[in-house]
Order: structure tokens, then sequence, then C-alpha cells
């Protein structure tokens, strides 16, 4: 269970490493320095010059499948009557800046930008309206995922949860909830997704609450809220942007090779 810093509402929280060291620290308004929370003095870090790490370490990631109706749509499949919950394994946790690998096993790589939210305190059994009370915080994610495999084998562990494939970050909007915020992604300077989080079906109060009816929710597990429409495949070099309004964006770049089938193709 991780220990979240306390924090008044309306900051962005990351947590950054200089010379070796893990900090928690403030960005600025221009975003250009963090002030850390604690360590050597009481100055500021150029943001050139710290490693930024994902925001959080969840002990789980909880992903809502189809939770935009246009998506919905495009995939083809029938919107949910409740939330359709899945699992992204921990280890697939990216920075930002981190780089996205394509896995051999995939043929067809896509990008999903989503709203994450970040919870705060244990929740269990909890009704919409206390969710903001147990709710951290909100972030970037991309839920990057083998659109092959997961057509293949139908339930999506496999095609979620490659290394690399959950890039998280760059803050955490403190006290924050996604209410009406506009949500980006950009694949090479090309805006693909562009929606609001009031096109959610299942808005976050509703998926909160549904979701602590099934596990118990502990601070600093993340829950991805869905994808709008416009995903499409990754290819090598690609550079994908997530923006969140008031939070920020999150850049990442697909590898060049290595883990890279040599029956790739763009599809």
């Amino acid at each position: 269970m991780m220990v979240l810093p306390e924090m008044p509402p309306g900051f962005r929280l990351a947590r950054f490493e200089k010379d070796g060291a893990l900090f928690w620290g403030v960005l600025s308004e221009d975003g250009s320095r963090l002030h850390p929370l604690s360590g050597p003095g009481h100055g500021s870090f150029s943001l050139l010059d710290v490693r930024l790490h994902p925001p959080v370490t969840p002990g789980k990631i909880i992903a809502v499948g189809l939770n935009y109706r246009a998506h919905g749509n495009e995939m083809g499949k029938p919107l949910p009557e409740e939330p359709l919950l899945f699992m992204k394994a921990t280890s697939a946790l990216l920075p930002p800046n981190g780089e996205i690998r394509l896995p051999r096993m995939s043929r067809r790589v896509d990008f999903e930008g989503e709203i994450a939210l970040v919870m705060g305190k244990k929740a269990s059994g909890i009704s919409p309206e206390e969710v903001p009370l147990f709710v951290y915080g909100i972030t970037c994610a991309n839920d990057v995922t083998a659109r092959d495999l997961q057509k293949k084998d139908v339930q999506y562990t496999r095609a979620k949860s490659f290394d690399t494939f959950c890039p998280l970050g760059p803050v955490i909007l403190t006290g924050a909830l996604p209410d009406d915020r506009r949500l980006r992604t950009e694949v090479n300077g090309v805006v693909r997704q562009d929606a609001r989080a009031s096109d959610m079906i299942f808005d976050p109060l509703t998926l909160v609450s549904f979701i602590s009816q099934v596990m118990t929710l502990e601070p600093g597990d993340v829950i991805l809220t869905g994808t709008p429409s416009g995903v499409g495949p990754l290819s090598p070099m690609d550079r994908v942007s997530v923006s969140l309004e008031g939070v920020g964006s999150l850049v990442n770049v697909v590898g060049a090779d290595p883990h890279l089938s040599p029956n790739f193709t763009r599809e």
C-alpha cells in the first residue's frame, strides 16, 4: 500500500529522481520546475535536470472498457449495461518520456488516451456520493493495447499487460475529479482523440463506487476510466501525447525496434 503525501487540492504533484534519490515535488505554475516536498535545501529543480517516475506505484491497476459511446461504436461492440472491468499488470507501468516497446507477439499495438483516477484512502462498498472523499486526484494514462491479441484472446490480460503498456503521469492534480475536463491524444502532432469527461457512459463517481463493491481499493491504486473514440495503431518512432485539461501532457515515444516482430505491419 502506497503512502501518499497529505496535500491540499489543486497542486500538480510529481515523483522524480535526482542524483539517484527519489522525491515528491510540486510542479511550478509555468511547468518548468519541481519544488521538492522534502530533501536537500529548499530550492527547486529544473524539469530538464530530473527524471520523472510514474506519479504512483499502485498495488493494482483497474481499467474500464467501452466507457465512451463513440468508442464502443468504432469497436463494433454493444455498449455495456454496467461497467466492464479488466486489470493491467502493474509491471506495465511506464514513466513520462519512457519508451513504449512493441512486443514480438503482436502485429498491431494501439494507443488509448485515458483519464486516470488515483485513490487516496482505503475504499470498500462506498456510495457514489462518498467517492470524492476517497479519490486523491487525477492524472493522464495511455492504455496501450495489442489489438490483435485482444480480439484473439477475448479476455484482455495479455493484450493490456505487456511491459511498457501503461504510461502514467506526468503529475497528479490533487483533490480533483475529471468533471468536464478535455482529454486529447496526439500522435506525431496530429490530434487523434478529443473528448470531454462528461461523454463517459459511467461517470467516475459511479465507477469508483461500483469497483469498491467488487474489491477493496487501497491508497495509490489507479483506475483507468476508458478511452474516447479515435484509437489507432502505433509504429516505431511515433511520439504519443495524452493531454488532460489542468494536468498537463504525458509524452512517450515508441521504440525503434528490438522487441518488434519482423512481420509487424501497421494495419
